[in-house]
């Protein structure tokens, strides 16, 4: 900390973060060296702020047919910087200017599902979430591509063949479904 003249009895403390509680203490020195540090002041709260930090790993997928899931990375308690702390989650189609905007208003929130039948299977969406508490709107995160949830496939394997191998055993090959918009991602197979 920076050393105070001797003839001054008060300090100003920079640098602090907003709403966090800080206690002070203060130390003599001299040309012999520092002497035992005063008691610790009553704790005081700095005043509150608009957020400044925006949630990290904005990304998402998944979900059930006509869903948008988003997921973040919660912002720490002491980076709120106030009360009435919550989210903002912002999405559109990807190419469309207008954006829909939606509050979270829960501290602990990691995630928001839009629903909305208009959705088509694996859609892929431009999203950014903000932060916001009783002192304003903060900063939001850069623009992720979240895709809407699937559908179940719309396609059969083709070329099935059978050949069998034993008096028990048939061996079935096909050709698999190659990931498109009408597949979605194929997970697996039954027989």
């Amino acid at each position: 900390p920076e050393v105070i003249n001797g003839r001054t009895h008060k300090a100003t403390v920079v640098d602090l973060s907003p709403w966090v509680e800080y206690e002070f203490r203060v130390v003599a020195s001299n040309g012999v060296g520092i002497g035992e540090p005063s008691r610790p002041s009553a704790l005081l709260k700095t005043k509150a702020a608009v957020p400044v930090v925006a949630p990290t790993n904005v990304s998402g997928g998944g979900g059930s047919r006509s869903e948008l899931v988003i997921t973040w990375e919660p912002v720490s308690e002491e980076l709120q910087n106030g009360e009435g702390f919550g989210y903002v989650v912002m999405f559109r189609p990807l190419g469309s200017a207008t954006w829909t905007k939606a509050v979270v208003a829960s501290v602990e929130s990691s995630k928001y599902v839009y629903r909305n039948e208009s959705i088509t299977p694996l859609s892929p969406f431009e999203v950014k979430v903000g932060v916001y508490n009783n002192e304003g709107e903060g900063t939001l995160s850069s623009i992720s591509i979240v895709y809407s949830g699937e559908d179940e496939p719309q396609m059969a394997p083709v070329g099935v063949m059978a050949l069998s191998v034993s008096a028990a055993e048939v061996e079935l090959s096909w050709q698999p479904l190659a990931w498109n918009r009408h597949t979605g991602r194929v997970l697996g197979y039954e027989v």
